[in-house]
């Protein structure tokens, strides 16, 4: 028993974070608040059962931001709000009185309103400024827990342990009643209250009875479920809880009140509350209305002093999903302050393959990678040499020298692709395309059959195509295929100091007249009208490599070339997906405004053509050649409908796909159409004589 009054001490909050919580709280500031920073409701729990020794806790995790997420059995709650500040300047210099203040002056007005004795889980409040460093992972955080405190200090008259105050019989009332009213839902707000009625019944209450308990008479005692484990001192859910009793009843009670500091432990069957406390405190007058009483409540640091707490989890985060995380740092970043109408999730989900693992394969990989798409496939059938690695940036001189003749391209690509992003899903394909006027021989054609059925199993599988194959004649099969399966294809190329980067159209089959030379200004080909890589020629592809010398087989181009058409067509791609129509989207040729594109990244041209010597580009746009070899309605009828036999015949005879698309028959009117201008020249000319 205290021989005199003193001032009550109370427990403070030590605050508990799980590392779900830094996980969550990352995502929530990359996918949800941006650079948004108002207040985020958040709660957190504490737990009135720890043994001996353990500090007054509340703990929050990764539910805590979910403000329908159920209280765990026997944990009480506290709600409050999340300050996330976007520079630590800004976390170090915000007014943190006036936040204190702002957050104690709500849990003043839950008491004078009278709303905390409706709802006591309002008397229990936090709050917690943090600034997150997602490129270091360094969390720095500052809790606190506002009460609000009276002119004068509360003042403790007597000190009881929960044995002196009551005898055993009582005691086991008490934690039978107890566990009886903790299953209902008054008691989740942990504050209550302990009623003996004039017949000497002892039972639990809400505090919305206390009024109707004191003037019938009867005795209440305030009750409230300590996180305490100190043997005099009570824990902070009782500061903000005195100032409530002493508001609304400190008259009727004439200044003093009896509160128990319920500390219930259960263990193996056994219940125990013998290390509760029954506190008798003066109360202190708190019924002045006009202005909130001073407010107290940060946390203090490690140091025990006033100030904010740093946690590095760089070392102990999951690696793999801090790569991923920090792979689409940069792209979110874009859309919180530039491109809020980014879809981010749809690139992510593209499904991309690559025909070819060279210098354009390696360079689009890598542009793939940087836009967050998860999903890349490569096909090559060649191999790593020596003069590849500082030209192709996913391969190193181990590539070369590992493997006699070098390791096969495609799958050291996609095995270079993970070690750089661990969460990529990429693989390595190894085929052969056929293509024509490439005579496929009889002992072939197994083979030959296996490489097409794997390669339209690979079409069928990806959303986009890139054709980034050295030779023309390796585009055509799966242009044809591509055309007849719906799928966005992207096509390029390089020469010495040009390229060109190009979009082939969503082709609806429908007949459409013969082309046109370059768009013309002015006029818009929708993206169902455009041409593929094939559709400028007017003569069917054919072995590019024969008779030719080392340097005209090998593509010979400006290093920076392939860098330059790589990222385009990346880039190209993207903003396909970013516009409404995606791969019927119009064609752009560089004279609309930007600003007012309804695809976000702006423009979406047909083709890009560039010219290293002068540094230029321009963006032409052309419509699809109702004979072209590739593309045209009848070559896709005829791939549909004869399969393999009709590719053997396209592999096998030279003039064939010119016959079928009616190439042949144009050239002999071209050829005829010329004689009858020279035969009337010269009649002309001889009339003329005379």
């Amino acid at each position: 028993m205290s021989e005199s009054p003193k001032a009550l001490q109370f427990a403070p909050f030590s605050s508990f974070l799980d590392g779900g919580f830094w996980h969550q709280l990352c995502h929530n500031k990359l996918n949800v608040y941006g650079l948004d920073d108002s207040p985020k409701p958040l709660h957190g729990t504490y737990f009135n059962g720890d043994a001996e020794g353990m500090p007054c806790r509340m703990s929050l995790e990764h539910s805590s931001f979910d403000m329908e997420t159920k209280t765990p059995s026997q944990c009480f709650r506290a709600e409050g709000n999340l300050y996330n500040r976007n520079t630590i300047d800004d976390f170090k210099t915000i007014d943190k009185k006036e936040l204190l203040d702002k957050e104690g002056a709500e849990v003043w007005k839950a008491i004078t309103s009278g709303a905390a004795i409706q709802n006591p889980g309002l008397l229990s409040r936090l709050m917690v400024l943090t600034f997150a460093d997602l490129k270091k992972y360094h969390f720095y955080y500052w809790f606190g827990f506002p009460c609000v405190c009276p002119a004068e200090d509360f003042t403790i008259a007597q000190t009881l342990s929960m044995t002196q105050a009551f005898c055993q019989q009582e005691l086991d009332e008490l934690l039978e009643n107890y566990v009886t009213y903790q299953s209902g839902p008054e008691c989740a707000s942990g504050y209550f209250t302990l009623v003996k009625d004039k017949s000497g019944s002892s039972f639990f209450d809400s505090l919305a009875n206390t009024q109707k308990h004191l003037d019938a008479g009867e005795k209440v005692v305030f009750t409230f479920a300590d996180p305490c484990t100190m043997p005099e001192n009570p824990g902070w859910p009782l500061r903000s809880f005195l100032a409530l009793i002493s508001y609304h009843w400190g008259k009727q009670l004439r200044g003093e009140a009896v509160v128990m500091c319920f500390r219930y432990r259960s263990k193996a069957g056994q219940h125990d509350a013998g290390h509760s406390l029954v506190l008798k405190v003066n109360l202190s007058s708190m019924d002045d209305k006009s202005t909130c009483p001073r407010c107290v409540g940060w946390e203090k640091n490690e140091r025990g002093k006033l100030g904010p707490r740093h946690v590095n989890l760089s070392a102990s985060m999951d690696p793999a999903r801090l790569a991923e995380s920090a792979v689409d740092l940069n792209l979110k970043l874009m859309r919180w302050r530039l491109l809020p109408e980014l879809d981010l999730d749809t690139v992510a989900k593209t499904r991309c393959l690559l025909l070819g693992a060279g210098t354009l394969g390696c360079n689009v990989a890598r542009n793939l990678l940087g836009w967050g798409v998860r999903t890349i496939t490569l096909v090559d059938n060649g191999r790593v040499s020596y003069s590849n690695p500082v030209r192709q940036t996913l391969f190193v001189f181990d590539d070369c020298r590992s493997v006699p003749g070098g390791r096969p391209k495609a799958e050291a690509a996609a095995e270079s692709l993970k070690k750089i992003f661990p969460g990529v899903n990429a693989e390595g394909v190894s085929l052969s395309i056929p293509m024509p006027g490439h005579t496929i021989t009889e002992s072939a054609i197994e083979q030959t059959r296996a490489d097409v059925a794997r390669l339209a199993e690979l079409v069928e599988s990806h959303d986009v195509i890139f054709l980034l194959l050295d030779t023309r004649e390796s585009r055509w099969l799966p242009t044809v295929m591509a055309a007849a399966m719906g799928k966005t294809v992207i096509c390029t190329a390089l020469g010495f100091d040009t390229f060109l980067v190009m979009r082939h159209g969503n082709q609806s089959y429908e007949p459409v007249p013969s082309p046109g030379p370059t768009q013309k200004l002015g006029q818009m080909i929708t993206g169902d009208q455009l041409g593929c890589y094939f559709c400028n020629d007017v003569v069917a592809p054919g072995d590019s490599t024969r008779d030719r010398t080392l340097d005209q087989q090998c593509t010979v181009s400006r290093p920076g070339m392939s860098f330059i058409a790589s990222a385009l067509g990346v880039e190209l791609l993207v903003s396909i997906l970013q516009h409404p129509d995606k791969g019927r989207a119009p064609a752009d040729t560089g004279n609309e405004e930007a600003s007012d594109h309804p695809c976000p990244l702006g423009l979406v041209p047909h083709q890009i053509r560039g010219f290293l010597s002068r540094f230029q580009q321009i963006m032409p746009a052309s419509r699809a050649f109702d004979k072209c070899t590739a593309c045209c309605q009848k070559v896709i009828e005829e791939y549909r409908s004869g399969g393999f036999n009709f590719l053997l015949r396209v592999f096998n005879e030279p003039h064939f796909l010119e016959d079928l698309t009616g190439l042949t028959q144009m050239h002999q009117e071209t050829a005829e159409a010329e004689i009858w201008d020279f035969d009337d020249e010269e009649s002309f000319s001889s009339m003329e004589a005379s």
